[in-house]
């Protein structure tokens, strides 16, 4: 059973997320753990008639680079992954974690040292995908590290992984069909709209999305997906929020987060735990204080907390931002080495009012 549900989403990932064309120059993303589902890719890869080429990722090596990496290594940027960044077709990742705990010990400023240093990489891979020119999915493979994050065994981690990617079904793709069909409606209904008001126990916010775009992520950006996300007017985020769940950075988990925003900046930041790891990522850069994006979750299929971004912000009944990094796509420009999402939950007595008219109550749309 896991097998054929294993295959049926390295075929997912291949030839529907990334639809791989003949020719087309296509990344493999894994480690050690993911070994499995990346042979399934690879050959899916092949079939498809891609030429692949495999990335592989290690948390032990990463380990020991952000302990003893100097200056100048750790500024170096790989040509061999400048160059498929710049021109390869597809990035296709899967990851695999054998400890969720593995960057816990690493300092906050090394880890933002890092990624400062490889952001050309971050926003060339973002540009290229905003003018369609390198198509991407990410997506992850069921581990005892993953299934005990989540307090789950592996046999119910596994069914919790393959259900919320439609693995479990006869056609995973025309299950995601239809909901990029229902997430198309919302996106018709937001396009020309400019300002949202969220009201609720945990939130009390406004944001102008004058002139940006909704996005329709219905797996073929992450999957599982179903969300739809935008990028807020930069300066127009007022009011607060608190996150209804740890957000993991690097292995950590940053947990109570609140966050006050005035004219887009976050001014206040507090946490119950690893407030540190929260302040270290709000300075690595000017835009790592403001929204790159906003979105809304819309996978019922995920319907609890795993400590998984990949699932958790797509749970359906939840928003969640980001701070740093926007999405060209969506019309932001805020630039940062940063993209860090947070989940607030709506489900209970929360609204969200787009131009004055009631469009979501209680973690269920009303138009």
């Amino acid at each position: 059973m896991s097998d054929l549900r294993r295959k049926k989403l390295a075929n997912l990932l291949v030839n529907y997320s990334t639809t791989v064309q003949p020719g087309d120059w296509v990344g493999i993303l894994g480690g050690f753990t993911s070994l499995p589902i990346l042979r399934d890719v690879y050959a899916a890869v092949i079939d498809a008639g891609g030429h692949p080429t495999l990335l592989i990722d290690d948390s032990q090596m990463q380990r020991y680079f952000l302990r003893n990496a100097t200056g100048e290594q750790m500024n170096w940027i790989d040509p061999a992954l400048k160059l498929y960044t710049e021109q390869a077709d597809v990035y296709i990742r899967v990851g695999a974690p054998d400890n969720t705990r593995a960057m816990s010990s690493i300092s906050a400023d090394r880890m933002r040292e890092q990624r400062s240093a490889q952001s050309e990489i971050l926003q060339t891979r973002l540009e290229r995908a905003a003018r369609g020119e390198f198509r991407w999915v990410g997506a992850l493979y069921p581990t005892q590290a993953s299934a005990q994050e989540a307090n789950m065994s592996l046999e119910e981690y596994e069914d919790f992984v393959y259900g919320a990617c439609f693995c479990d079904t006869d056609d995973p793709a025309a299950e995601w069909r239809k909901l990029s069909e229902m997430q198309q409606h919302k996106v018709d209904f937001l396009a020309g709209k400019e300002h949202i008001a969220l009201r609720g126990p945990n939130i009390d916010l406004e944001l102008s999305i004058a002139g940006r775009t909704f996005i329709n992520s219905d797996g073929k950006r992450n999957m599982p997906s179903g969300e739809i996300f935008t990028g807020p007017v930069e300066d127009s985020v007022n009011g607060w929020v608190r996150f209804s769940y740890p957000a993991i950075v690097g292995g950590r988990a940053v947990s109570g987060i609140e966050l006050r925003f005035v004219e887009g900046k976050v001014t206040d930041a507090s946490a119950e735990m690893n407030e540190d790891l929260l302040r270290a990522q709000l300075d690595t850069d000017a835009g790592a204080r403001y929204l790159g994006e906003f979105a809304i979750g819309t996978n019922f299929g995920i319907n609890q907390f795993t400590g998984m971004i990949l699932y958790d912000e797509k749970i359906g009944g939840t928003v969640h931002m980001a701070v740093g990094m926007g999405y060209p796509e969506t019309g932001s420009m805020n630039k940062s080495a940063v993209h860090w999402d947070m989940i607030c939950d709506m489900r209970t007595d929360s609204e969200i009012h787009v131009d004055g008219e009631l469009f979501y109550k209680d973690g269920a749309f009303t138009i």
